[in-house]
């Protein structure tokens, strides 16, 4: 039994709270950076482990880009994406807490770097910078976090759906 079988939500609130919240920090922060920093400074936070490292990314996560038309590209592809989010939640079952929350955490990062793209012709605002030394993680933002959350969320919701379906088949 998923844990959250007995919970009922009111979708489109969970949807506009999940979204809204994601996109107001994801929005604020980016603007703060901005206005902050100079295109390709670099602040330490917590020394090297963790930076604030102004810049902009044409392509999508973990620097994938395509070239010139990147930025056309990913945001065709991000509007297709939610498109395809919209319709998996809204055949969600309201009692799925963990699936509509990761499709809302999805679509408010994707949406986060939307307005990015629409608005900047450099691309997307990205300044979070983890890493020791020369070891360090792609730079990325806010919105990149809320969908790379949202991804590892839907991942466990699928995984125990299939494990529930599983059980109920075998019994």
């Amino acid at each position: 039994m998923n844990p959250t079988d007995d919970l009922r939500v009111n979708k489109g609130r969970l949807l506009a709270g999940v979204v809204g919240g994601t996109l107001l920090v994801d929005v604020l922060t980016k603007q703060w950076i901005v206005t902050t920093l100079v295109l390709y400074e670099v602040r330490p936070v917590l020394g090297d482990l963790l930076r604030l490292n102004y810049t902009h990314n044409p392509g999508a996560a973990f620097g994938i880009n395509i070239g010139e038309h990147s930025r056309i590209f990913f945001l065709v592809l991000s509007l297709v994406a939610l498109v395809v989010l919209g319709l998996m939640y809204r055949s969600t079952s309201r009692r799925d807490v963990l699936r509509l929350s990761a499709v809302a955490l999805v679509c408010g990062g994707a949406i986060g770097n939307i307005l990015d793209r629409l608005r900047y012709e450099a691309g997307v605002v990205d300044f979070i910078d983890v890493g020791i030394g020369t070891h360090r993680f792609w730079i990325f933002n806010v919105a990149d976090s809320a969908v790379s959350v949202g991804a590892v969320l839907l991942l466990i919701s699928f995984y125990l759906e299939e494990k529930h379906v599983h059980r109920t088949t075998i019994t």
